[in-house]
C-alpha cells in the first residue's frame, strides 16, 4: 500500500468517485471504455485532485477551491442558445444536431456514436497520469462532436460548437481534424444556468497551410466550476488564432497544450478575462516549438474587479532542432479594486541559439492621468474609468479576422461592464 492510497478524499473527491459508480454502467460506450474510464478515475482516487504543492496548480489550489460536485445531468435542462452573430451554423455539442447549412466539406459525428462504436476507447484516457482535467473529462465525457473538415475546404460562414447547460454535471469532448489548405472559423460557447460541475476537452490538428481562427466565448453562471482543455497541433505552414474571452465563472481553469510541428507554423492567442465578485480564472498554457522556423504571440488582458482573482501561466518551451524561433508574450492587468488579485507567470525554456524571444508581465491600476483628461472635457468619473477599462481589452478583440464576431465580442464586453462597472 502506497501513501497516495491513505489520503482522506474531500467531500468533492468523494462526490466524483460516487458519481462514477453510479453512472459507469450507463455512459455510453461501457462496453469498451470502461477499462479507460476506471483507470482516468482511479488517479482521482488515490493521489486526489491537485494542491498548490503540484507546480502547475500552485495558484489554483483545486482540492481546497473544488468545494461541492452537484449530481444529475446537466445537459438535461439547458436552454437553446441562439448564435454569437448572424450567418453562423451553429451545432449543438449535447443533441449532435446537424444544421441544415453545414458549409461544404464539412463533416460532423456525435461523439455518443463514436463511444458506442469504441472508437475512443484507445485515446479516452490521457497518456500523463497528472493530466486532471483530461482524466475528469475521460471518466465522465458522454456527449459533443467530432469534426472533420476536408483538405482545401474554404468555409463561407463560421461553425458555432455550443452547449448552453442547467444544473448538474456535464462533460464534453470535441475532436477537430482540420485538413490541409483550409480556411475555417470556429466559435466555441461556453455557458449555462444554476450550480453545475463541467469539464471539456478540445484535441485539434490543424493540417499544413491551414488558417483558422477558433474563438472561445465563457459566460458561466456564478455558481459554476468549469475545467477545460484545448490541445493542438499544427503542421507546416499552419496558421492557429487563438481568442478567449472569459467573463464569468466561478472557478474555471482554460488548459491550452499545443505543438508546432511544421516549419512555417504560427500560433496567436489573444486572450480577455473580465474577473468580477469572487470569480477565480486561470489560463495556463504550454507551447513546444520543435521544428525550426516557427513563430508564436500571445496577448492576455486581464481586468480583475471586486474580489476576484485570476491567473496567467504561460510557458514557451523551444527545443534544440527549433532554430530560427520567434515567440513573444505578454500579460498585462488592470486592477480596479483593492481585494482583487491577478498572478502571472511567464516562462520561457529555450534550448535554441539562435532565435528571439521575450515575455512580460505588468500589473497597474487606471491611469490618474487619462482619467482627468477625459473627465475635463465633460465625462463623469464613473463613465471616464468605463471607457478607459474597456479600451484595455477590447482593442485586442477588435483585431480579429471577422469583422460581425469581433463586434460580438466587443458587445459582451459591454454587457460585463454593465453588470461589474
Amino acid at each position: 500500500m502506497t501513501a497516495h492510497t491513505l489520503i482522506k478524499n474531500t467531500q468533492a473527491e468523494s462526490a466524483l468517485i460516487d458519481a462514477f459508480a453510479k453512472s459507469i454502467d450507463t455512459l455510453p460506450g461501457a462496453a469498451t471504455t470502461t477499462t479507460a474510464r476506471k483507470t482516468a478515475i482511479g488517479g482521482i482516487s488515490t493521489r486526489g485532485l491537485p494542491t498548490r504543492r503540484v507546480e502547475e496548480w500552485h495558484y489554483t489550489d483545486l482540492r481546497n477551491r473544488l468545494k461541492t460536485v452537484p449530481e444529475g445531468d446537466a445537459r438535461a435542462s439547458g436552454d437553446a442558445l441562439n448564435a454569437l452573430a448572424e450567418g453562423i451554423a451553429r451545432i449543438d455539442l449535447f443533441d449532435g444536431n446537424v444544421p441544415s447549412d453545414l458549409p461544404t466539406g464539412v463533416q460532423v459525428t456525435h461523439l455518443r456514436d463514436l463511444l458506442e462504436r469504441g472508437e475512443l476507447d484507445r485515446s479516452l484516457a490521457p497518456a500523463d497520469p497528472e493530466d486532471v482535467i483530461g482524466a475528469l473529462n475521460a471518466a465522465f465525457v458522454s456527449h459533443g462532436a467530432a469534426l472533420t473538415i476536408d483538405a482545401g475546404a474554404k468555409l463561407d460562414k463560421p461553425l458555432e460548437l455550443s452547449a448552453s447547460h442547467g444544473p448538474g454535471q456535464a462533460h464534453l469532448r470535441v475532436p477537430v481534424s482540420v485538413g490541409a489548405d483550409v480556411e475555417a472559423t470556429i466559435v466555441e460557447r461556453q455557458t449555462g444556468e444554476g450550480a453545475a460541475f463541467v469539464t471539456g476537452v478540445v484535441d485539434l490538428t490543424v493540417g499544413d497551410d491551414a488558417n483558422v481562427l477558433w474563438v472561445l466565448v465563457q459566460e458561466q453562471a456564478v455558481d459554476t466550476d468549469q475545467l477545460t482543455q484545448m490541445k493542438f497541433r499544427l503542421g507546416k505552414n499552419a496558421r492557429l488564432t487563438l481568442a478567449i474571452l472569459n467573463a464569468g465563472g466561478r472557478l474555471v481553469r482554460h488548459e491550452i497544450r499545443g505543438v508546432l510541428e511544421g516549419e512555417g507554423g504560427d500560433f496567436q492567442m489573444r486572450c480577455v478575462n473580465l474577473l468580477g465578485g469572487e470569480s477565480h480564472v486561470d489560463v495556463t498554457m504550454v507551447l513546444d516549438h520543435i521544428v525550426p522556423n516557427t513563430t508564436g504571440t500571445e496577448i492576455v488582458r486581464n481586468i480583475a474587479t471586486g474580489k476576484a482573482s485570476g491567473v496567467f501561466q504561460g510557458q514557451i518551451r523551444v527545443a534544440k532542432e527549433a532554430q530560427k524561433t520567434d515567440a513573444r508574450m505578454a500579460c498585462n492587468t488592470l486592477l480596479v479594486s483593492d481585494e482583487a488579485d491577478f498572478s502571472a507567470k511567464p516562462e520561457l525554456e529555450i534550448f535554441a541559439d539562435d532565435v528571439a524571444c521575450g515575455h512580460g508581465a505588468t500589473v497597474a491600476e487606471i491611469d490618474e492621468a487619462h482619467l482627468f483628461y477625459l473627465m475635463s472635457r465633460g465625462i463623469p468619473e464613473n463613465r471616464a474609468r468605463a471607457l478607459l477599462v474597456k479600451a484595455f481589452v477590447a482593442e485586442i478583440l477588435e483585431e480579429l479576422d471577422h469583422e460581425a464576431i469581433s463586434e460580438a465580442l466587443v458587445s459582451k464586453v459591454d454587457d460585463w461592464f454593465s453588470k461589474n462597472g
